[in-house]
Formats: C-alpha cells, sequence, structure tokens
C-alpha cells in the first residue's frame, strides 16, 4: 500500500501539471476573448452612436441645402414677377401720359378752328361787337374744356397770401389795415388741376 501511495503520489503532481498546463490556456484564451468582447462591445456602442450622429448632421445638411435652393428659386421668380410688374407699370402710365395728352389736344383742335375763322372772318367785319362777341364764344368754349378736365382757376384776388397756391411778384403799401398781408392784385392766373397746382397765382401783395 505504501508503494502505492508513493506511486500516486509521484504521479499526482505530473498529471496536475498536465492538467494545469491544459487548462490554462483554454482559461487566458476564454479571458482573452471575454476581454476583447467586453473592448469590442463598447466601441461597438461608440462607433454606432457616431454613425447614428454623422447620419443626422449628413440628412441636416442635405436639407438645408434643398430648403436654400428653395428659397432661392421662390427669390428669383419674385424678383422676375418684380421686374415684369415695374416694367408694366412704367409703360402703362407713358401710356396714360400720352392718352391723357392727346385727349386735350383732340379736344383743344376745335377751339384753335374756331380761332382761325374769327381771324379770317374778322378780316372783312366791320361791327366791333361781332368780334367781341366771337371772342367770347371761343373763351367759354375754352373754359368748358378746362372744366371738363377738372382744370380750375385758383382763388387770389382778396385772399390771403398762400405760399401753397401765390407767387409774389411784389409788395404794394395798402391803407387799410385788413388788406395787408391779402392779394390785391393778380398779374398772371394760376390753375389747378383736383388739389395739385399746375400754375402758381402770380399776385401782388399788401403790405
Amino acid at each position: 500500500m505504501d508503494e502505492k501511495e508513493n506511486i500516486e503520489q509521484e504521479q499526482t503532481p505530473e498529471v496536475n501539471k498536465e492538467v494545469q498546463e491544459e487548462v490554462n490556456p483554454q482559461t487566458d484564451n476564454l479571458s482573452e476573448e471575454t476581454d476583447n468582447a467586453k473592448k469590442g462591445g463598447i466601441f461597438s456602442k461608440k462607433n454606432n452612436k457616431d454613425k447614428a450622429k454623422i447620419q443626422e448632421l449628413t440628412d441636416q445638411l442635405e436639407k438645408a441645402k434643398a430648403e436654400k435652393a428653395e428659397l432661392n428659386d421662390r427669390f428669383l421668380r419674385l424678383y422676375s414677377e418684380f421686374d415684369n410688374y415695374k416694367k408694366r407699370v412704367s409703360k402703362e402710365k407713358l401710356d396714360l401720359i400720352s392718352t391723357a395728352s392727346e385727349k386735350v389736344f383732340v379736344n383743344l383742335l376745335p377751339i384753335i378752328d374756331d380761332f382761325e375763322r374769327a381771324i379770317s372772318a374778322n378780316e372783312k367785319v366791320e361791327d366791333i361787337n361781332a368780334i367781341k362777341e366771337g371772342f367770347n364764344l371761343i373763351y367759354n368754349k375754352m373754359l368748358q374744356l378746362l372744366k371738363r378736365f377738372d382744370v380750375e382757376e385758383i382763388a387770389a384776388k382778396g385772399e390771403e397770401f398762400n405760399t401753397d397756391f401765390h407767387e409774389a411778384v411784389t409788395h404794394f403799401p395798402v391803407e387799410k389795415e385788413e388788406d395787408k398781408g391779402k392779394v390785391i392784385d393778380v398779374t398772371e392766373k394760376g390753375y389747378k388741376i383736383k388739389d395739385k397746382v399746375i400754375r402758381y397765382s402770380k399776385v401782388v401783395v399788401g403790405q
């Protein structure tokens, strides 16, 4: 028994050594794989987050580019429309001025005809009253034409001097206190179309 136990005791360290040698590499490999798995899991999650962030930023960039292109297109279209609008308004304004002038002269031509007829007739007429009557008729036709185009005379004589309507050519001393600062004479009549002055009244102002 003693010999057998001695043999077993002698063999046991060797067997244990061999088993330990076989177990240690497996354990080392397992530990290494576990460490790599842990490391790989951490880096994998981090990489996934980075990729997701990059993708998100890329999507935002593409969206911003698309919005910029859309806004630029809208701006160009609005600018083009506004430019066309300005050209159209300018053309309409010129046409309106041209048409307005045409209407005035078309209505003025009959009065010019009357003047020519009066001049021709006056060469043979000896009656001064007939000449006066002819001039009055032409003058009244002219006033009617002005009224048709909303042209009216600016009230001046006896009115308070107003630089919005009157232009003082001179000042003249007056005896009455109430005449001071008022228009006492008109050297040239002024006219306005509705509220727009087209010619100021040239006046003499009392002082």
